[in-house]
């Protein structure tokens, strides 16, 4: 299938007309207008320093579903026994800049690039990206970032300084948009790391039918500012 050149128009071909490893279309900007354009249909942007702004909707998605995420003992232990303190949309630049410069296994640089730094904090000035932060002592060691529409959040990356940081925001996080009814937490592709903490893999075309559904009800826009719990 082709890979479709983006315009100044901020429409996306149809997600099902991707190539097989899920590469949609190429170009375009990072406004808030086309981010939101594109998540809404289940479409992200994925590209390294130097290249063009790709987009990608993969053939499977791993989701968490309300109430299905999965903690081991040692993990719910570790929770129980440290104090951390979860706050969320008090330090986003803070998070994406440290999710930035986050080793990855098997990874070389980073896709967070500056032009995504700029792009993702312009959409949580507009109330679609939102962050869980986690903090001990006063001092931020963890937490994730991601876009919340409708009754769906979309994450898109995590970093932990101190062990289980990470893990606490993502546990907070579950607790908060379970009990606010949203439909899913949309972990993108599926991995070791997701598959531990329960996600499901989904074909794309089940996937779209459930963020379809998701998007029938408000978004939760604007700033999400709180404390939500010390563990």
């Amino acid at each position: 299938m082709p890979v479709y050149l983006l315009s100044s128009s901020t429409v996306f071909p149809d997600p099902e007309e991707a190539e097989p490893n899920g590469l949609l279309a190429v170009g375009g900007d990072l406004s808030v207008k086309r981010l939101v354009q594109a998540y809404a249909h289940g479409i992200f942007p994925w590209f390294g320093l130097g290249e063009p702004v790709l987009w990608w909707s993969p053939p499977e998605r791993a989701v968490f579903l309300p109430e299905q995420e999965h903690f081991s003992k040692r993990t719910m232990r570790a929770l129980k026994r440290i104090p951390f303190e979860i706050r969320m949309d008090t330090a986003f630049k803070q998070v994406i800049n440290c999710c930035s410069e986050a080793p990855r296994k098997g990874q070389e640089g980073t896709w967070i690039t500056h032009e995504m730094i700029k792009a993702y904090t312009d959409l949580h000035h507009a109330g679609y990206a939102h962050s869980i932060e986690t903090y001990l002592d006063n001092r931020l060691i963890g937490g994730l970032y991601g876009i919340s529409l409708g009754s769906a959040f979309f994450g898109e990356s995590m970093f932990n300084l101190v062990d289980y940081a990470s893990r606490a925001a993502f546990a907070a996080l579950c607790e908060k948009v379970w009990n606010w009814g949203f439909h899913f937490i949309d972990g993108q592709l599926p991995n070791e790391n997701l598959n531990s903490l329960g996600a499901k893999t989904m074909p794309r075309r089940v996937f779209l039918e459930r963020l379809e559904s998701a998007l029938k009800n408000p978004t939760k826009q604007g700033s999400w500012t709180c404390i939500v719990k010390q563990f």
